[in-house]
């Protein structure tokens, strides 16, 4: 468990996809922290099964599910189970993502449909099913609907290596807008949070290397951004001080993108 967050979730439920690693495991920790119950989803079950328990031990209340996002089916059961064991999530975070390196001219098919379908297919079907949840639960009235988008400070950025990873975080920023427009007055708010980049098991040891050790060089501050500067703000977005935010799109990049 981390230290207790400035931002109270208690009473909320809190809903992560993409949650067995990285930034969604860091989410589940922060956000069970706050006092929020949360479900936590992720294809490798074991994984989850392990962080839930883990904040369980902590004081905190978690319930680990199988998910994949690319599958509706999935999203579903995965959604009735939540509902089932801790009540209707009011906060979705729209976290999993995955990354297929290489240059435009030489990425395989496949790995671009598994691209857009886990990054911008499985992101929008992941935030419409939490919308449809939240509406049949009167977020009309309670105002209490929060989805998070995770983005990408690529969107911002044109380089080598993975050209479709960035496009399509630049269109789950404009998705963003347009789910917020559309639900605004099911009283859902949805936001976007571009992260820059953050040593995680989806960055495949790149930085280690002597080209990733030359990327960093090359940003402004010749540093990584760290997890940790991403917690104010999903911790903002997920409460009920953001009530009046919502069509946001946020960069926390210590500056990479400049």
């Amino acid at each position: 468990m981390t230290d207790t967050p400035r931002y109270s979730l208690a009473g909320r439920i809190v809903f992560i996809s993409g949650a067995s690693s990285g930034l969604g495991a860091h989410f589940a920790r922060l956000f069970a922290a706050a006092g929020a119950a949360v479900v936590i989803g992720a294809r490798r079950v074991a994984q989850v099964e392990a962080l839930a328990a883990e904040i369980e031990a902590g004081g905190g209340r978690a319930l680990a599910v199988s998910l994949d996002v690319t599958d509706e089916a999935s999203l579903v059961a995965a959604f009735d189970s939540a509902e089932a064991h801790l009540g209707v999530p009011d906060v979705v975070v729209a976290n999993a993502g995955v990354v297929r390196e290489g240059r435009s001219t030489h990425v395989p098919a496949d790995d671009l449909r598994t691209v857009v379908d886990t990054n911008f297919t499985g992101l929008y079907l992941t935030a419409r099913e939490g919308a449809k949840r939240m509406i049949a639960a009167g977020s009309r009235d309670s105002e209490a609907g929060r989805i998070i988008l995770m983005g990408s400070v690529t969107a911002e950025m044109t380089q080598q290596g993975d050209a479709a990873y960035g496009a399509l975080k630049a269109g789950v920023a404009h998705l963003g807008r347009q789910f917020a427009r559309e639900w605004i007055r099911a009283g859902i708010n949805v936001n976007t949070v571009q992260p820059g980049y953050i040593a995680t098991e989806i960055n495949g040891g790149w930085f280690a290397t002597e080209g990733g050790k030359a990327q960093v060089a090359s940003w402004p501050r010749r540093r990584m951004t760290e997890i940790s500067a991403l917690d104010d703000m999903m911790l903002f977005f997920a409460s009920d001080a953001s009530r009046q935010v919502t069509g946001t799109t946020i960069s926390i990049d210590d500056g990479q993108s400049l």
